[in-house]
């Protein structure tokens, strides 16, 4: 071993997927409270989706999302445990058609509902911190499209 664990340390975005993982847990915890147990809060936007377009294959639901399909296969995995949707085959062989159960159905009005009070809590949000959150994603898009992660962290990497 040649140098010390660089993970010993919280690394820069540490206190990012920290704030996040809380932030979920605080809205699985409000799901709790109101007696909807087994949802995440990953859930809530395939689920409205669903409910305004109807069955979509695992692929068309993921890109509507802007999610990866292996992303995506597994949420629709842990809904379909939960009993919040059903899939069956596809247009052909290889795809599988994502449908809501009653039990999905019957969450959509709570979950618009929770949807718009947590945007709502996020712009309260922005508005209490000098540099909004909103702002700063909008800025961190622009850099990176200019210059990728990726680029970025082979600048820092020896070559192979």
């Amino acid at each position: 071993m040649t140098s010390s664990d660089p993970t010993a340390a919280p690394g820069r975005w540490h206190a990012l997927h920290t704030l996040l993982a809380s932030l979920d847990g605080q809205i699985e915890s409000l799901y709790t409270d109101r007696g909807i147990q087994g949802v995440r809060p990953r859930f809530a936007y395939p689920l409205i989706r669903l409910a305004h377009t109807g069955p979509l294959t695992i692929r068309e639901l993921a890109e509507s999302l802007e999610r990866s399909h292996s992303a995506m296969s597994q949420t629709i995995s842990a809904m379909r445990r939960e009993g919040l949707v059903d899939t069956e085959p596809g247009p052909d062989a290889r795809t599988r058609r994502v449908t809501l159960t009653a039990r999905g159905r019957d969450l959509i009005p709570f979950l618009e509902a929770e949807w718009r009070a947590t945007e709502a809590a996020i712009a309260e949000l922005d508005d209490e911190v000098p540099h909004a959150l909103s702002a700063v994603v909008t800025q961190l898009e622009r850099v990176l499209a200019a210059r990728p992660m990726k680029e970025r962290i082979l600048a820092h990497l020896d070559p192979p």
